[in-house]
């Protein structure tokens, strides 16, 4: 019989912690599909209030006020620590597309827009 195995609750938490923790005055960079940069959004110090259930909510998020914009459409984010090593990297979408780990209300981003985040939450797997 197979057995399956899950993390306890306090486990996911300390999990959860310890990626955000990393983000700590880092950066999420928005990018398109050939990694070229668009938009920036800085994480506060602490980035991430503590984990929940596995769950951490970021606190408030820089906004990003002049997007370097792009005609393609924003797919990815690379969440980065204060020295701009990736931790964490993600799919964005539309709101509506609702497939992506960070969705917007458009991906496609003009030149000098603002773009921002109103909630953010990593989840420790199970």
């Amino acid at each position: 019989m197979a057995t399956t195995t899950h993390p306890t609750a306090s486990v996911r938490n300390g999990l959860a912690d310890h990626v955000v923790d990393q983000l700590d005055g880092g950066t999420i960079e928005l990018q398109i599909t050939d990694n070229t940069e668009v938009a920036t959004l800085t994480f506060g110090t602490p980035a991430f209030g503590a984990a929940a259930s596995g769950v951490a909510t970021a606190n408030a998020i820089t906004d990003e006020s002049s997007a370097t914009g792009n005609a393609s459409d924003v797919d990815t984010a690379q969440l980065k620590n204060s020295g701009g090593t990736v931790i964490v990297e993600c799919d964005v979408s539309t709101i509506t597309a609702g497939t992506g780990a960070i969705q917007l209300s458009s991906v496609n981003l003009g030149a000098g827009d603002t773009v921002s985040l109103s909630t953010l939450t990593y989840t420790a797997p199970q």
